[in-house]
């Protein structure tokens, strides 16, 4: 077996099409969208190339097919942020059911990031945002993965395990229908400052979307910027995350929660697109589009998922996630009904608070994935994501 690094565009076509040989047989798996793939590796419009690189290869066996694939990237704007040492990353893991291909895939990841200075790399993740391509399938292998979200086989986590990864944390997706009740506790909160009136909670009409990315800033670096490894969210970023979640919003799934006229809380929200991009086989040109647009006409898409959900610290405690989500329940179950089924996802097992909220919203876990990390110098204490109340 030969490793090789993709340069050549037929090298790129290798890259993008291996999954579809791999998942001939698991007939949940959606193939990601070549654009977005590719995306990672662009740096002219993957900002996080500014304070990092990022390189792939491809797994070649003695006949020359190609039967893996694996991606490694280190930043250095945030290697460091809450680690004991210099982390790098792995990602976009795909591989035949062979336990010596895959660690020929993780040796060549891990000599790279030992070369650039990392002492340490996480997998499977992203060069980016972490809502995207992050953490390995563990549980839920029987639903379809949600946009730019991951998918594998069961077995690629005996490959993680074998190798020395450990689960670092987990990231959880909690569901429900639509339809139903919340917990008596989350009602309970709604009520707490449902007659106060500094406090309004409303989605965002498309008329004033030109000013949403700095609204999801302010709420985002409140609320979680400056914990652990978690970086503060740029305005580049923000207009980014915006302009990228654009073309698929939908006016009535965009809440904001603020008081005395101050945004305080976000509840973000997106029709779930894999539930029609399984219908375009990973290409978005004409043909994709065309069929994008007659699926969506068909009214294929009944899901939403959330993609961002907080509250900046000084409003904890005083009811405004019962508040924002009652909104919200009160508008899609009960006046907008265009969805059946929704999906809270990249819930870490860490935020404790959060896993309340899905609770009292009478969601549960339907699919689990894990970020696992490996040091590099085995003697050194490994520990995990500190889970906190």
């Amino acid at each position: 077996m030969t490793i090789r690094e993709v340069v050549s565009k037929k090298d790129r076509k290798e890259f993008l099409s291996l999954p579809i040989k791999l998942y001939k047989d698991y007939p949940k798996w959606i193939r990601p969208l070549d654009k977005d793939i590719e995306w990672v590796f662009d740096p002219e419009r993957n900002k996080s190339f500014r304070t990092g690189e990022c390189t792939r290869w491809i797994l070649l066996s003695e006949k020359g097919e190609t039967i893996g694939r694996v991606a490694a990237f280190f930043d250095k704007k945030i290697s460091l942020k809450g680690n004991d040492q210099p982390t790098g990353g792995l990602g976009l893991f795909e591989c035949i059911n062979d336990q010596a291909a895959a660690f020929l895939l993780f040796d060549q990841g891990k000599q790279w990031l030992q070369d650039k200075g990392m002492e340490a790399m996480d997998g499977p993740v992203n060069f980016g945002s972490r809502d995207r391509w992050w953490g390995l399938l563990v549980e839920g292998f029987e639903i379809s993965p949600s946009y730019q979200c991951n998918y594998n086989p069961p077995f690629y986590k005996d490959f993680f395990e074998a190798y020395g990864f450990q689960a670092y944390f987990y990231q959880l997706t909690f569901g429900r229908e639509i339809d139903g009740p919340l917990d008596e506790r989350m009602s309970r909160k709604a009520k707490l400052i449902a007659h106060d009136p500094d406090y309004r909670f409303d989605y965002v009409r498309k008329r004033e979307w030109h000013n949403l990315a700095d609204r999801i800033r302010e709420v985002y670096n409140k609320a979680w910027a400056n914990r652990g490894e978690i970086p503060e969210m740029s305005t580049l970023q923000a207009k980014l995350i915006v302009s990228q979640m654009r073309p698929i919003m939908d006016e009535k799934l965009i809440w904001f929660g603020y008081y005395k006229n101050e945004p305080i809380a976000f509840l973000l929200a997106l029709p779930e697109v894999n539930q029609i991009f399984k219908y375009v086989n990973g290409k978005l040109d004409l043909i994709g589009k065309l069929k994008f647009l007659w699926y969506s006409w068909q009214l294929r898409n009944r899901k939403a998922f959330g993609v961002l959900f907080g509250v900046v610290p000084a409003h904890h405690g005083k009811g405004v996630d019962g508040a924002i989500i009652e909104a919200f329940r009160q508008l899609v179950q009960l006046r907008y009904r265009k969805y059946v089924e929704f999906e809270l996802n990249w819930i870490a097992d860490f935020n404790i608070k959060m896993i309340r909220v899905c609770e009292q919203i009478n969601s549960t876990v339907v699919k689990r994935h894990c970020t696992f990390r490996k040091l590099f110098d085995e003697t050194k204490p490994f520990k995990r994501f500190p889970i906190k109340p």
